[in-house]
């Protein structure tokens, strides 16, 4: 998949798929597991509990490769250690894809908090998958308002990514998982 991308799909994923909207305090923050800029999702994260842009976290993600936690675990601890409280975040540790994150999440969230009293989330988590985060909600839970912020652990800035092979491959692997996964309904969406 180091196919290079033609200038249009470059235009087209710059202003669909590898954006970020505007913030303002959630009631939730949702940070998708990953292996791959684990030190950036938790800044991150961080930084929005420092300037209190949420009330309570869920962290989902599986087993780490070559590792005895989950990518949860792994987030997680990293977040106490950096002042967010532990009993405001709540664990999914078996998701292995961004659908599970949402399916194996929404009844965690849902018995600790009540999935009516969220009434917004910010999705937290790589670039490279960027709106699927939202669309993969949207599907599963339209009814709450979302926000993305991304995160990008690649040696190139955003704007360059595709000069970048482990970038470009990522981004171009993603955004065309968007197409086939709307036609079988695992994404929604989302504006």
């Amino acid at each position: 998949m180091s196919d290079a991308p033609s200038e249009a799909e470059i235009a087209r994923i710059n202003a669909e798929h590898l954006i970020s909207t505007p913030l303002r305090p959630a009631d939730l923050l949702f940070v998708f597991g990953t292996r791959r800029g684990v030190g950036e999702t938790v800044e991150a994260a961080l930084d929005l509990w420092q300037r209190g842009f949420f009330r309570h976290a869920i962290v989902s993600g599986g087993m780490m490769p070559g590792d005895t936690r989950t990518e949860c675990a792994v987030i997680k601890q990293a977040m106490v250690a950096g002042g967010v409280p532990a009993t405001l975040i709540l664990e999914e540790h078996r998701a292995t894809n961004t659908g599970e994150n949402v399916l194996f999440s929404l009844p965690v969230i849902d018995t600790a908090l009540g999935l009516e009293n969220i009434q917004s989330v910010i999705c937290l988590g790589k670039i490279c998958t960027a709106r699927r985060y939202p669309m993969t909600l949207q599907r599963h839970w339209p009814e709450v308002e979302k926000m993305l912020l991304t995160i990008n652990p690649y040696g190139a800035p955003v704007e360059h990514w595709h000069t970048d092979a482990l970038f470009r491959e990522r981004v171009l692997l993603e955004w065309r998982k968007i197409e086939p996964y709307r036609a079988r309904g695992f994404i929604a969406d989302w504006p």
